[in-house]
């Protein structure tokens, strides 16, 4: 297990995203998975990007939409560190992700921001979660590719600084 000295302290893995990103990282860091699961699940319809009429397009074009989170409460105050991780929709996070950041308090915790696309950046998605947010040190965020390595993951993670 690779640890990063800067960030060795309590570690929590939260994501939202159909990758194996969020495992290498908890391999590496030791932190505990958690997963953010919307109360009400996304159907393969509700994914059509490409309908503007999908639910996921509904929600993105929506600035105000908040997705309901289905997954248990944490204790934030467990933890140091948080690794945050989503997929890229319409060049920023999944509204649900605005719901989590808007509901917990980041005060105390570095929150690493990473993203999963096929294509997108990350853009702007991590500065808008932060500022959604109102507190926590966040570090700048990274997208990582569908099929990324253990070996870029890793390297990414020593890369850190908190």
């Amino acid at each position: 297990m690779y640890k990063n000295p800067a960030l060795s302290r309590a570690r929590k893995l939260l994501w939202w995203m159909q990758s194996r990103t969020p495992e290498q990282i908890a391999g590496f860091t030791g932190g505990e998975l958690y997963e953010i699961v919307p109360a009400d699940p996304y159907t393969e319809e509700d994914l059509d990007y490409g309908n503007d009429q999908s639910r996921t397009s509904q929600e993105m074009d929506d600035m105000d939409a908040r997705p309901e989170i289905g997954s248990e409460e944490i204790a934030m105050n467990r933890y140091t560190t948080l690794y945050l991780g989503y997929p890229i929709w319409h060049g920023q996070a999944p509204r649900i992700m605005n719901t989590f950041v808007e509901h917990y308090n980041f005060d105390g915790l570095t929150v690493i921001p990473f993203c999963t696309s096929g294509g997108s950046a990350i853009g702007s998605s991590a500065e808008t979660l932060e500022g959604l947010a109102g507190s926590g040190n966040w570090l700048e965020g990274e997208r990582f590719a569908t099929g990324v390595t253990d070996d870029e993951v890793q390297s990414w993670i020593g890369g850190l600084q908190g």
